[in-house]
């Protein structure tokens, strides 16, 4: 038993291809692994990557004015539905593990991004240009939000809180940091065998 698992092929290391590495997008390989052992791998990592990273998300919202989330805001052009789904798409790092409070102050016509979002040292904004409301010239809007950690998603039931200020709306949060994640098995070489796979 011992022999065999002392002679089973695997990779010494996960690798990067550097030419595409981006902020947002990275590629990695790692090769030879004894066959189907690259599906088997592969479909777990993706399952882990996608439910079970840890990440930040605007877990509640409160806007001036607004009591419900079916009310329309004076002076902008989204209902706070909409505005809701568009505070879902902004991408928040957390440095630390307490919730953090950040808020929206516009007055006057404009447009408002996750830009001018006020934060403070322990809460990034990484995606600045994401498009919040679009608001007329009779707009004074105020929006209190809370961030918090936490993993995969969460509905928004299970993020209302009973000590909130009225008005408070709890909203779904999706912690996990990656949005997406594909993976391929192909051949690979070791010495004159080629049935190895190696998983991308």
């Amino acid at each position: 038993m011992y022999k065999n698992w002392r002679d089973l092929i695997k990779p010494k290391r996960l690798q990067v291809e550097t030419d595409t590495l981006s902020d947002t997008y990275g590629k990695f390989f790692a090769e030879p692994f004894e066959r189907g052992f690259g599906t088997t791998l592969g479909n777990s990592l993706r399952r882990v990557l996608l439910s079970s990273l840890q990440g930040a998300a605007i877990s509640s919202v409160r806007i001036k004015g607004v009591l419900h989330e079916f009310s329309t805001i004076p002076g902008v052009t989204e209902d706070a539905t909409d505005l809701i789904l568009n505070l879902k798409g902004v991408l928040i790092k957390l440095h630390g593990h307490d919730s953090r409070n950040i808020r929206i102050v516009k007055k006057g016509a404009g447009v408002i991004t996750a830009g001018d979002i006020i934060t403070d040292s322990h809460v990034e904004i990484l995606n600045p240009d994401h498009h919040i409301a679009t608001c007329s010239k009779e707009a004074d809007v105020e929006i209190d939000m809370v961030v918090t950690m936490g993993k995969g998603y969460v509905p928004a039931d299970r993020n209302r809180d009973e000590k909130a200020p009225v008005g408070t709306i709890p909203i779904d949060a999706i912690y996990s940091p990656i949005k997406k994640v594909n993976f391929q098995v192909t051949n690979a070489r070791v010495g004159q065998m080629t049935d190895y796979d190696k998983l991308t």
